[in-house]
């Protein structure tokens, strides 16, 4: 079996932490120094590591961390029970919404950049789930 764990590089522990234990409901786990620290929560627990923007973001060189809004293929998507309560409590926290609210065969989605340019979604599964779309 593989286990799964998430890793967030951010510039800002402290706010962070406020942020996701805000945004999401998630709350500390463990911390491993001032530089680390373990949200759970969620299925997967998600780790904050604090990163220095303009850092390689590996050994050899090319990428340098930046926390203005970015893409990246990959992004956590969070399933909430409530979409209303939980855009406000993400907005409240500091999210952007980008764009509206959309309406999909498996529910309600809504797409966000955190504080620190990192996207992430919401969902709401209706009844069907993403069997709705299943094959």
């Amino acid at each position: 079996m593989t286990g799964l764990l998430l890793n967030l590089d951010v510039p800002d522990i402290a706010a962070s932490e406020a942020f996701y234990t805000a945004a999401l409901g998630l709350t500390v786990g463990r911390r491993f120094g001032d530089n680390f620290v373990e949200l759970l929560g969620s299925d997967a627990p998600l780790y904050l590591l604090k990163k220095d923007p303009g850092t390689p973001i590996g050994p050899a060189g090319g990428d340098t961390r930046r926390y203005a809004r970015h893409w990246t293929p990959i992004h956590p998507d969070f399933v909430v029970d409530d979409m209303d309560a939980a855009i406000a409590r993400a907005v409240a926290a500091g999210a952007v919404q980008e764009g509206e609210t959309c309406d999909a065969p498996y529910g309600k989605l809504a797409m966000f950049a955190d504080p620190f340019g990192h996207g992430f979604c919401l969902i709401e599964f209706n009844q069907e789930g993403y069997d709705a779309i299943a094959t």
